[in-house]
Formats: structure tokens, sequence, C-alpha cells
């Protein structure tokens, strides 16, 4: 069975307490992340675009010499964190450029300032700004914005999913055959193959694979059924703790590595396995991946 992962953190986690914030409720923390990442999208739309000096001062690498960070990503998320920290004071905040700062809330925030920053650097539009709002370890509410395009996703717990105020839902797909597949890939070339390897067992079986470059994206992807599926490992948190939300209140079965520090679920198709499919082709498409190396990859 494909379900979301409810295993609890064991880092970065404050001790739980009880609220004693205004607006706790999913909805006001969906308001706050929407709010958020509205404007950083209008602050990344005045900073210098990065794609007109491949290679210059503004672009540094991480991981290997492809995983790249740009000024961009630095100058959002600080500003996300000052204004999380004006309006929820005491949360905790983890983001993947700065780290995690400490807090007395039982509420944690998670980042992403740029999720596709490499298409972010060649002018590409398929990049969003993610933020997510985590109680023990499970996302209550989030919101993931595509600057280039204005649309604002959105979800809060037991709410539903939105794009733009319109409610989503995930395809009607009901044939393995006949739908599309969305994926991603590591930076580390010997992962790379892999993963390459499991993609191309599985390509006969479905009607096509799409590799866009976003994590989030390619679940809110699933959730408006633009893409029946997604599967992808070597994600981070902050890279699918609002999406995934945004899919699973779409009608998505999710299935998550959990939170960084949990024990992933024990399902054959790895542990840091990020998948989100359409019911009905949920658990034939789970078992196609593990058929074809899933949990190697």
């Amino acid at each position: 069975m494909v379900t979301v992962n409810e295993a609890r953190p064991t880092a970065p986690t404050t001790p739980a307490q009880p609220a004693t914030l205004a607006g706790d409720e999913p909805a006001d923390l969906r308001r706050v992340a929407e709010d958020i990442v509205t404007e950083a999208a209008e602050h990344l739309g005045k900073l210098p675009r990065p794609w007109d000096e491949l290679g210059g001062t503004g672009v540094a690498t991480k991981s290997t010499p492809t995983d790249v960070v740009t000024e961009s990503d630095h100058a959002v998320e600080s500003l996300i964190r000052e204004r999380l920290g004006a309006l929820r004071p005491g949360d905790v905040v983890v983001g993947e450029e700065h780290g995690s700062t400490a807090g007395e809330s039982r509420t944690v925030w998670l980042v992403d300032p740029i999720d596709g920053t490499v298409n972010f650097l060649y002018g590409m539009p398929w990049y969003a700004i993610s933020v997510a709002a985590v109680r023990d370890g499970v996302s209550v509410a989030g919101a993931v914005m595509e600057p280039a395009s204005g649309r604002l996703w959105s979800a809060a717990a037991g709410e539903g999913a939105t794009c733009d105020g319109r409610p989503l839902r995930v395809s009607g797909a009901t044939d393995l055959s006949l739908s599309l597949l969305g994926t991603g890939f590591s930076y580390r070339p010997e992962r790379r193959v892999r993963q390459v390897r499991m993609i191309g067992g599985m390509l006969p079986h479905v009607r096509d694979v799409r590799r866009a470059g976003s994590a989030s994206l390619d679940l809110c992807a699933v959730a408006a059924g633009w893409a029946d599926a997604y599967l992808e490992h070597g994600c981070n948190w902050w890279d699918w703790a609002a999406a995934a939300l945004i899919a699973q209140e779409a009608g998505a079965l999710v299935r998550t590595p959990g939170p960084t520090g949990s024990v992933p679920p024990d399902d054959g198709l790895g542990a840091d396995a990020l998948f989100a499919a359409t019911p009905a082709i949920a658990e034939e498409l789970a078992a196609l991946a593990r058929e074809h190396g899933a949990a190697d990859v």
C-alpha cells in the first residue's frame, strides 16, 4: 500500500508545546505561506537575472559542479526568514541554504527559496518558491509559487488544495500504459546511471516520461492532473514539504521519505523515494518501479 509517511523526525525538532500564538490553525498557516511566497516572488523579480552572466560571481556550486546555488537563492531565503520571524516569532525555520534556526514553537517551517535552480539559472520558467508549515514531522500547510507564471499553489491539511484559488483534483487515469510519469535525476553521475536504468525499464509500460527539473512543481502537476504520477529519489525535505501536501489534498496517493532523520518506509521503493500518483494506477506503478530496481537506486 502506498501511503503518506507519518514517521516522526529526530532532527530538526523542538519539543511539542501548546500553541500560544494567534492564528495557529492550518488555514491560518496556509495564508502565511501564501503571503510569504507571493512576496518572495516579487522580491526575486527585482534581483539581477543570473542567466545574464552564466559562470559569473553570482553562481556557486554545492554537492557537485552541476549542483548550483545563486545569490538569488540566498537573498530569497533571507527575505522569507525575515518575514517568518516577524509573523511567526518563536517558530523554527529550516531552509535549504541557511540551515535551521532555534525556536520554542512546535511549528517548523520548511523553506526552499528556489526549487529548480538550474532552470532558473538558464532562464527556463519551471522553478518555484516553496514554504511549508510542519508539526510533529507532518506538513499541515504549504504554498508553492511559480514566479515566472504567477501561479500560486497551496493546501492546508483536511481543507483541499488549490491553484490560484481553484480547487485541484488529480487525473482520473486508470490505465498505466496510458499514464504520464514525471521524474528527476541526481546531481551525482553514479546515481544518475541507476536512475536512468530504472526509468528505462519503466518507460515501455507508460505513455511517456517527463523530467522538468523542479520536484515541487512536478508534485503540483500531479495535483492538477497535468501528470498522472511522479517518482524521484534523493529529494530533500524542503523540496517536497509543501507540494506533497498539495498533491495529497488533491487526492493523490503520496509516499515520502519522511522528515530528515526519520525512518523511511520499508516498501521496496528505496529509502529516499518520493512518489505520488493518481489512486487507480498507484499500486501498479509502484510494483513496476520495484521490478526495475527502485530499491537500489
